[in-house]
């Protein structure tokens, strides 16, 4: 600006230009905020399944301690401590976010939180930090000496040097340098002045952060065995067969296998009773990887108990396995079964999915026959009713011994109910801001229908109380709506109809008339 003396207009001139300057430094991209919250909700995600996985991971070192005490007893105790440690610094973390966001109307409504005024009050005060800024600093130094003298020396080099970076505070002086070269506190430089939404998104990587400290610890504990490596005292027997029925006479060719074990471990021996009857290795099973094929015969029809034990070697000496296993053996069939995997009606429009078998008889020696039926492969079908109001299925097929079967069910048809209008998701009489409103899409949907149809729109029309309709091409507000909306009161009910929606999949299909939306302004 121009320096000397100065008119009194001038001089106001001058200041507006500086406040006008100031505003737009200030003023951050909506969509710059709306990126930091798609962020942070990304993070979150990633979180909660990462936590999922920790706890997988430390239970299967606990079955390890468990196992070798002498072993791996100590590192399961660190393990523990670590995860007490991130247990307690993820909580604060947590509590910190939600009083940030408590006052919003509507936490997921990222492009309000461009104000920094929440932490900048809660950290600091004038140019010191206040009891909370020193309790923020005091959790994240806990938790990284915490970790860093809770793991021993030696493999843990490396993670110890991630988590110092990970959970750094700036240098031995706790400050970080600028881009101009100057200093300033790592609290400051990393938490004064942003919007909310950037500081909740920090905050929710900070998490992430703790999660992946475990994660690598618990790597490391394991020994890179990330397989849940579980103890043979406590293994349970099943069944598995080819078929889940057998007929009368014909030979069981199941096995016994073991669960979550290693299919390439082999049992050294077993002693078997069916059904109180002793059995014989080599004649009634054989002992192969992974469990027991059994040879003998499916009897007759009923339930069958295979019990006894079977032994594996483990760290030289036998380990029992107790077997205790039921199958049952049928009589032949004689009709086939027809059932519709949803429900017990089939909808026009929509590929009605079905499973059309005949017990004992292989899937491609059964066919089905019916108006708008079509097979996609083995026992699996698709139904697309047309007109009328019932539809008749007559399945077929021919038994081992040559005798036909062929059975006919019959299915009532409806229409696809009358789907529900949405905006951003919400259907019925809802409450929004109106830039909201404004940003919105306008969908349809079908609440508590049996399929998940995709459902577009492609007009409906756009009612301001005092203006005229406006009638919308797409599933978003146009420039006429969007104008009529300026026009709008606080309070005011907005009226969204005659939406025109369509399966996106099936735009021949006619779907009933969409109800209507109606929108509060809040503002």
């Amino acid at each position: 600006m121009a320096s000397g003396k100065q008119t009194p207009r001038q001089k106001m001139i001058n200041l507006m230009y500086l406040i006008f300057i100031a505003m737009l430094a200030l003023n951050m991209s909506k969509e710059v905020l709306a990126a930091f919250g798609l962020m942070n909700e990304k993070l979150e995600t990633s979180n909660t399944r990462m936590d999922s996985s920790n706890s997988d991971f430390l239970a299967s070192l606990g079955t390890k301690a468990e196992e070798n005490e002498a072993e791996y007893g100590s590192l399961y105790q660190n393990a523990q401590q670590i995860k007490e440690l991130s247990d307690k610094y993820y909580t604060y973390l947590e509590g910190l976010k939600k009083e940030m966001t408590q006052d919003l109307e509507d936490p997921k409504d990222y492009v309000v939180m461009d104000k920094s005024d929440y932490l900048d009050q809660k950290f600091f005060q004038g140019d010191n930090l206040g009891p909370e800024g020193k309790e923020f600093m005091k959790q994240i130094n806990e938790y990284r000496e915490g970790v860093i003298n809770t793991l021993p020396e030696g493999k843990f080099t490396a993670v110890k040097e991630a988590v110092k970076t990970r959970f750094a505070t700036g240098d031995a002086d706790g400050k970080v340098e600028k881009r101009d070269g100057t200093r300033q506190d790592w609290i400051n430089y990393h938490y004064e002045g942003f919007p909310l939404v950037a500081s909740l998104t920090k905050l929710t990587q900070l998490q992430a952060d703790i999660k992946t400290t475990e994660q690598e610890v618990l790597k490391n504990l394991l020994e890179g065995n990330l397989t849940a490596a579980v103890s043979l005292t406590n293994f349970a027997s099943s069944l598995d067969a080819p078929k889940t029925a057998y007929y009368s006479g014909e030979k069981y060719d199941g096995k016994i296998i073991v669960s979550k074990t290693d299919k390439t471990s082999t049992p050294v021996k077993a002693e078997l009773t069916l059904d109180g009857r002793t059995l014989a290795e080599g004649k009634d099973y054989a002992l192969e990887a992974g469990g027991i094929k059994m040879l003998i015969s499916a009897g007759t029809p009923g339930d069958h108990t295979i019990k006894g034990t079977m032994y594996f070697m483990q760290d030289g000496k036998e380990v029992p396995v107790e077997v205790n296993n039921t199958f049952a053996t049928i009589s032949m069939p004689n009709a086939a079964v027809i059932s519709a995997d949803k429900m017990n009606v089939v909808y026009r429009g929509v590929a009605n999915p079905m499973t059309i078998s005949i017990p004992g008889i292989p899937d491609n020696k059964v066919t089905a026959s019916a108006a708008g039926l079509s097979r996609r492969s083995g026992s699996q079908y698709v139904m697309n009713p047309g007109t009328g109001r019932t539809v008749t299925i007559t399945a077929s097929g021919t038994l081992p011994d040559g005798k036909g079967i062929s059975t006919k069910s019959e299915f009532r048809i409806k229409d696809i109910p009358r789907p529900g209008g949405t905006v951003r998701g919400e259907s019925g009489s809802i409450k929004m801001p109106r830039r909201n409103l404004e940003i919105s899409t306008i969908g349809a949907m079908l609440e508590d229908f049996d399929f998940d149809l995709n459902l577009a729109v492609g007009q409906f029309k756009f009612k301001v109380p005092g203006q005229p309709t406006v009638v919308v091409n797409g599933n978003k507000l146009d420039n006429r709506a969007k104008s009529a909306l300026q026009r709008a009161q606080r309070g005011d009910a907005v009226q969204i109809f005659d939406i025109q929606a369509y399966i996106t999949n099936n735009k021949s299909y006619k779907l009933k008339k969409v109800s209507p939306v109606v929108v509060e302004l809040t503002n």
